[in-house]
C-alpha cells in the first residue's frame, strides 16, 4: 500500500470593497464550512492559471489582477488528507459571483476579514494564525 502524499490546493482570496468572498462547501472534506473559491492544482498548471480556472468554474468571475499570497500547511487528520494551500490574491472583479457548481458550494457571500463566519475551512483557520490580513 502506498503512503499518502500531500496535494497542492489553490485558494483564491477575492477582495472587493474591503471584503473577501467565501462559499459554504458541500460534498467534500469541509462540508458546511466556509472557504475561498479554489481547488486542486492540475499537472502543468501555474497557481495563477489554477486560480483563474477555479474562479471561473465556481463563481463565473474574472479578475484584472492576481498576485501570489502566503501558503499554509493543512493536515486534515480525520479525513487523512494533507494539503499545501497556495493563496492567490484577486482584485478587480468582473461580474457578480454565482453558484455554478451547486454540488460543491451552496452559496457565495462577502465578509469582512475581522468578522468571518463559522465554521471556517482549515486552510483559512491556518491562514488566520499567521497574522495575514488580506484587506489592509
Amino acid at each position: 500500500m502506498s503512503k499518502p502524499v500531500p496535494r497542492i490546493g489553490v485558494g483564491v482570496i477575492v477582495r472587493h470593497q474591503g471584503k473577501v468572498l467565501l462559499g459554504r462547501r458541500v460534498n467534500s472534506h469541509g462540508t458546511g464550512q466556509w472557504a475561498f473559491p479554489g481547488g486542486h492544482l492540475e499537472y502543468g498548471e501555474s497557481p495563477q492559471q489554477c486560480a483563474e480556472r477555479e474562479l471561473m468554474e465556481e463563481t463565473g468571475l474574472t479578475v484584472s489582477s492576481l498576485t501570489a499570497g502566503p501558503y499554509t500547511n493543512d493536515v486534515f487528520t480525520k479525513e487523512g488528507k494533507h494539503y499545501i494551500t497556495l493563496f492567490m490574491l484577486a482584485d478587480g472583479i468582473n461580474g457578480m459571483p454565482e453558484v455554478l457548481e451547486p454540488e460543491k458550494c451552496l452559496e457565495w457571500q462577502w465578509f469582512d476579514w475581522q468578522q468571518l463566519p463559522e465554521p471556517l475551512f482549515l486552510p483559512i483557520k491556518n491562514l488566520q494564525k499567521t497574522g495575514f490580513v488580506p484587506c489592509p
